[in-house]
């Protein structure tokens, strides 16, 4: 990762204080920020433009918020880390909030695009009717993905201390929402669920797809990623199959009609047995 530099002098200061959850002003969206798997050095005597030092401070708060949670992490450590004035920081974030959540913003969005690229590998939409499970495996690995590259930093999204106030828990939990929202349609169309039942088992496999990457990352000497996203993606998608409506014509719901023949004995919901062609 490249050094951080800045100094503490830019022109102009603000007369904004810091706040606490539940009084965001809102975060200016900004360039993505690199991922910071290290503590971040601190180097002075070099004078940055502002959108230089902008993303050399969300380096720094993105540090110091994975490490220490929200609420153990001050304007004065991150000013002090960065090298820069509290009037200059507070030019650019009026509040520690509003650097959390433009931290928080900036993950969500690597989220979003790692798993946006994972569903566009698979094919245009909408999604075929066989393919319910690649849309399953094609998340988990995102997520699984998304949690390697960038480490404890993913905590903001996943394990966030910040949750009471219900704007910012919206804020936080966006990036995830979006992802379920994605996996809910696939189910929809592939499964037989009901809407209802569609969104509620997303919610749930995303949480587990987390949970399970969030282990692997704080316990490496378990599972191979590989290995590890087929486990989450068999246990996610055999347990929708295990509550999907039977589909018509005998078939087994989420399973293409051409190979439901090959599945004697499949069960369906509630364990009853499904009638397949043969």
């Amino acid at each position: 990762m490249d050094a951080l530099a800045g100094t503490g002098t830019d022109p102009g200061t603000s007369t904004s204080t810091g706040t606490t959850p539940g009084t965001s002003t809102g975060a200016t969206a900004a360039a993505p920020v690199p991922t910071v798997t290290g503590e971040v050095p601190r180097i002075r005597g070099q004078r940055l433009a502002r959108d230089e030092r902008r993303t050399q401070v969300l380096q720094v708060a993105q540090e110091l918020f994975s490490r220490e949670g929200y609420h153990h992490v001050s304007m004065d450590d991150i000013a002090d880390r960065a090298c820069v004035g509290k009037p200059v920081l507070y030019r650019h974030f009026p509040s520690k909030l509003d650097l959390y959540l433009a931290v928080v913003d900036q993950r969500g969005e690597e989220l979003l695009r790692t798993v946006e690229l994972a569903l566009t590998a698979l094919g245009p939409a909408p999604v075929p009717a066989d393919g319910g499970r690649q849309v399953v495996h094609a998340v988990v690995h995102a997520i699984f993905a998304f949690v390697d590259v960038a480490g404890e930093s993913s905590s903001l999204l996943f394990e966030s201390d910040v949750r009471h106030d219900p704007g910012v828990r919206e804020r936080v939990e966006s990036a995830s929402l979006q992802v379920a929202q994605r996996v809910a349609a696939a189910l929809e169309a592939t499964a037989s669920l009901t809407p209802a039942q569609a969104r509620l088992a997303s919610v749930a496999l995303v949480a587990l797809a987390r949970g399970a990457a969030t282990h692997r990352l704080r316990s490496p000497d378990g599972l191979g990623p590989d290995e590890a996203v087929e486990l989450v993606t068999a246990l996610s998608w055999d347990g929708v199959l295990g509550v999907a409506r039977p589909a018509p014509s005998g078939a087994v719901a989420g399973v293409p009609a051409s190979t439901a023949g090959a599945l004697p004995g499949a069960v369906g919901a509630g364990g009853q047995g499904v009638q397949v062609a043969g």
